[in-house]
């Protein structure tokens, strides 16, 4: 038997102001998209913010429905857009914020299982690792450069091209 490990690093920045001008402006983009979401069940609000390598913005939030399975996060709705319109651009960076109406979220809060698979399908299309930026309401900002941070054992496309 032998013991797997593979750890996780993130970047820690303290305040807002700690990050430079693009992802600042980045993340305020994402604040501003949390005001778009429809949450009437969950009451718990998420907006994202992506940038392309051609420098395009793109933005998304979730969309609930009463139906669950029906709604979409705002990370897929963004990332599916910026596929869908912009099919040959990878993504740069891409930030996440959240906002409850009972509470504060003073941490970050981390993506669902299916929307870092979604991203990730973005990273092996472009063979190029999508930072990520991640703040709940206030508080720290966490900053990962690529999904396998988050998912060390991720599913991947390679997988199925073996022969």
């Amino acid at each position: 038997m032998e013991e797997i490990k593979k750890e996780s690093i993130l970047i820690q920045y303290n305040r807002i102001q700690e990050l430079d001008e693009v992802d600042r402006a980045l993340l305020l983009k994402a604040k501003e998209a949390v005001h778009t979401s429809y949450a009437p069940y969950s009451k718990f609000h998420v907006g994202c913010a992506l940038q392309l390598n051609n420098g395009v913005i793109i933005t998304g939030s979730n969309q609930e429905n009463i139906a669950y399975p029906s709604g979409l996060c705002a990370e897929r709705v963004a990332i599916f857009s910026a596929g869908a319109t912009y099919p040959d651009q990878p993504v740069k960076t891409i930030a996440i914020t959240v906002k409850a109406e009972d509470y504060i979220v003073t941490e970050p809060i981390m993506s669902c299982g299916a929307c870092l698979q979604s991203m990730s399908e973005y990273e092996i299309k472009f063979k190029q690792p999508i930072r990520v930026l991640l703040q709940g309401e206030t508080g720290v900002i966490y900053v990962a450069n690529g999904l396998r941070t988050f998912m060390p054992f991720m599913f991947w496309v390679d997988e199925l091209k073996r022969k």
